[in-house]
């Protein structure tokens, strides 16, 4: 289950009271420097502007790929740990505007987390730490740590044991030695 906290809105869509949630000029300077991050090859640079001019909660050697969306009105309330890895296109949502009312949830990603391309992440649903995410896929619940989940609706794959982890060793076409050419 999600955790989001639900605004009901009487008469037209939520949509159309967008501006009594979120300043117009906080929705313009946002969309502005998200933008730039979308398209900054720079991995610090792009970090630093998530922290510095959005307000996210951005770990050290966190990678948003390009194109990477994250939400313009309501930036604030993402978070991702540290070592994580956002995949190229991935639309990250703080906010839902329904027809009955808005959502507002927080977003937390854990560290050492990957998020394959093209992924789409739902507001107030939290990552956990070590969990694979395939490409492609709509995160509308809860992802527990060291899970491998995937699809929509999203369900999980595979759930490796943190002694496994730790064990696997890279194995490329079915020989070892190719890792090292």
């Amino acid at each position: 289950m999600r955790n989001v906290q639900r605004y009901p809105i009487d008469g037209h869509n939520a949509l159309w009271h967008i501006y009594k949630t979120v300043s117009p000029w906080k929705g313009i300077r946002n969309f502005l420097f998200v933008q730039c991050a979308r398209y900054c090859p720079i991995l610090p640079l792009k970090n630093w502007i998530y922290r510095r001019l959005l307000g996210m909660k951005v770990g050290k050697h966190t990678a948003f790929g390009l194109m990477v969306m994250v939400d313009v009105f309501f930036p604030e309330k993402i978070t991702v740990g540290e070592n994580s890895v956002i995949g190229y296109n991935t639309t990250i949502l703080a906010h839902e505007y329904l027809i009955k009312e808005y959502r507002l949830g927080e977003v937390i990603i854990g560290e050492n987390v990957l998020i394959g391309a093209n992924t789409t992440i739902l507001p107030g649903v939290t990552i956990g730490d070590g969990a694979v995410v395939a490409a492609g896929s709509v995160v509308h619940r809860n992802v527990a740590a060291g899970s491998f989940v995937g699809g929509n609706p999203l369900r999980e794959l595979s759930r490796a044991q943190p002694e496994d982890m730790m064990q696997q060793e890279p194995v490329l076409n079915g020989n070892k030695e190719d890792r090292y050419t």
